[in-house]
């Protein structure tokens, strides 16, 4: 993993304006999330510089923001304003929070991009109450028009760590295979398909 959050480390002021070019997608994303995470405790996971929390921080009675990058979590500390967000460098797949602490979970944009994905939905149906709701809206790599499979290829050459390359349909399978149910997807268009995937824990 360290190799990962070097690069996420030096990319951090970058990040948000990577980010901002999907902005008419993020708004759809953060009218899909804000309903579910009313007020709710929400943990978001690989956070990056807080911009999904900071969007819908009104809706949620407390979200707990957490990255695996310093420099991501100093990055989402400025300007913030809410005292209902709670800053801290965490690794997903090794939570310090208790079993079942949390309303709603939230990971974006992460799962194609670390290594063993299974292991970090484990981590995350542990600390998830047990009639909780995780969202992890996600790019789907292999649906790429061919503009967008030649920027994945330079961002690979950028050092990006890309270790899933899922189209929406097999991204979708992959969390039914790991035992959630997703109640809700969308496809939402952005610089990549972006996935939209909102799941509760499978029964049995």
């Amino acid at each position: 993993m360290k190799k990962s959050e070097n690069f996420w480390n030096r990319n951090a002021k970058r990040y948000d304006r990577f980010m901002r070019k999907d902005r008419a997608a993020y708004e759809k994303l953060y009218e899909l999330i804000r309903p579910v995470v009313k007020a709710r405790t929400v943990l978001e996971l690989a956070a990056g510089t807080g911009l999904i929390a900071k969007n819908i921080v009104r809706a949620t009675s407390h979200i707990e923001v957490t990255d695996a990058s310093e420099e991501m979590i100093a990055e989402a500390k400025r300007n913030n304003r809410s005292a209902k967000l709670h800053f801290s460098v965490q690794d997903m797949f090794c939570l310090p929070y208790a079993d079942k602490s949390f309303d709603v979970v939230i990971v974006s944009n992460a799962l194609h991009i670390v290594p063993q994905p299974e292991k970090a939905l484990q981590e995350i149906k542990r600390v998830l109450k047990e009639d909780g709701v995780l969202i992890a809206p996600t790019f789907t790599h292999a649906g790429n028009s061919f503009s967008g499979k030649v920027k994945a290829f330079f961002m690979k050459l950028a050092g990006f760590p890309l270790h899933s390359r899922w189209t929406s349909e097999e991204y979708l399978r992959f969390l039914r295979q790991n035992d959630w149910t997703v109640r809700k997807s969308a496809v939402l268009k952005a610089s990549f398909p972006l996935t939209y995937a909102e799941c509760v824990k499978s029964e049995g």
